[in-house]
């Protein structure tokens, strides 16, 4: 079974990208189960969307205590019970400009996969909005949902700026593929 967190601000996207991977993964014919957190339920505070993919039906009904993938919109929320909940093999996919390097001297002993969606979104004409850009890099990273379903779902979802948010997951898809290769280099 794959667990994944997604660990955003209100506003950001992190529940619509919970959401969308979701899809994904269903539309793989995959078994989802997907739940979220709001907190204070406010713009600003931290939210979080739980994802576990399976096979199998998935009936595990409790929080995810120990993750395979956490994918974070905002860097300043990688600590206490986010990072608690990440383990040797856990892929952290973050929202920052900051190096792989940086992140390794701050966070030792953590799979850090630093990612720009910000710039990203911003040369696919998203502004601010970064969840397609990250939902990329996260696919990237664990190795699925395959690109080209996210693409279709994209397509189909987005309520505006389609084309935008398919070239925005396709550039964080690449960006995470790019920084794999160089590290296996």
């Amino acid at each position: 079974m794959l667990q994944i967190i997604i660990q955003g601000r209100g506003g950001q996207g992190a529940q619509t990208a919970g959401n969308l991977l979701a899809m994904a993964y269903f539309a793989e014919g995959r078994q989802v189960q997907a739940f979220a957190s709001y907190g204070g339920a406010r713009r600003g505070t931290p939210v979080s969307s739980f994802i576990r993919v399976d096979d199998r039906p998935v009936r595990l009904r409790c929080d995810i205590e120990k993750a395979d993938a956490i994918l974070c919109f905002d860097a300043s929320l990688l600590e206490g019970k986010l990072l608690a909940a990440a383990h040797a093999r856990t892929l952290i996919v973050v929202n920052s400009a900051r190096s792989t390097a940086e992140f390794a001297a701050v966070l030792p002993g953590y799979r850090v996969i630093p990612v720009d969606g910000l710039s990203i979104s911003r040369r696919c004409g998203l502004g601010r909005i970064v969840n397609s850009a990250l939902l990329g890099a996260l696919a990237c990273a664990v190795g699925d949902p395959p690109l080209a379903v996210l693409e279709r779902l994209l397509l189909q979802e987005s309520p505006k700026l389609q084309a935008e948010n398919v070239m925005a997951c396709t550039e964080g898809y690449r960006d995470v593929q790019a920084q794999l290769q160089k590290a296996a280099a």
